[in-house]
């Protein structure tokens, strides 16, 4: 099984699909605990001081980590195999870790995302799941290569299929999962 997802603040949408692009489950699944900030850096670093935003981002990474596991092991309980790759959208190498410098335009609109990403690739390497990253720009333009004209069959029949919700996102982490661990170009 393929687990490609797309993430928000907070939650993110979960598609399984089988080898062969058969989705198994979609689900939305919760990142962080109730009552936690979803987003730290963007939201809540202007009213703090780079310390308590320290303070608070730590609080919420350990949150991210315990509700993101818990959700992904509710996931795989739920399948009749076991998940092998996780395909999320990717993120820079190269972004700051420092909070000094992720409080700063460019970085504060895109580092919660980032933390979340980072976690849950985190969580499946754990887990001894291979960890994907694609461009949600050009994921569904990579499967039309895979694919051809079977591909709005094969990313439109779940929704026929399962019914709503059945949305880009889904759709997205669907082709995601399709080309996990295919070479790109």
């Amino acid at each position: 099984m393929r687990l490609g997802i797309a993430d928000h603040f907070g939650w993110a949408v979960a598609v399984t699909a089988s080898s062969g692009g058969t989705v198994v489950d979609r689900r939305r699944i919760e990142l962080v605990e109730p009552g936690v900030t979803a987003a730290p850096i963007h939201y809540d670093s202007a009213r703090l001081d780079v310390a308590a935003t320290g303070e608070l981002v730590a609080k919420v990474r350990a949150s991210v980590a315990r509700q993101t596991s818990a959700s992904l092991d509710e996931l795989t309980e739920a399948l009749p195999e076991p998940i092998t790759s996780m395909s999320l959208r990717s993120w820079p190498p190269d972004f700051p870790t420092d909070i000094a410098v992720q409080r700063r335009s460019p970085y504060e609109a895109r580092a919660d995302a980032i933390m979340y990403r980072q976690i849950l690739a985190d969580l499946a390497h754990d887990r001894g799941w291979d960890v994907h990253l694609y461009d949600a720009q050009d994921v569904v333009g990579r499967v039309r290569a895979l694919l051809a004209e079977r591909t709005d069959e094969i990313l439109q029949a779940p929704r026929a299929a399962l019914g709503p919700p059945w949305t880009k996102d889904h759709r997205t982490a669907l082709a995601a999962a399709i080309v996990a661990g295919r070479p790109s170009g």
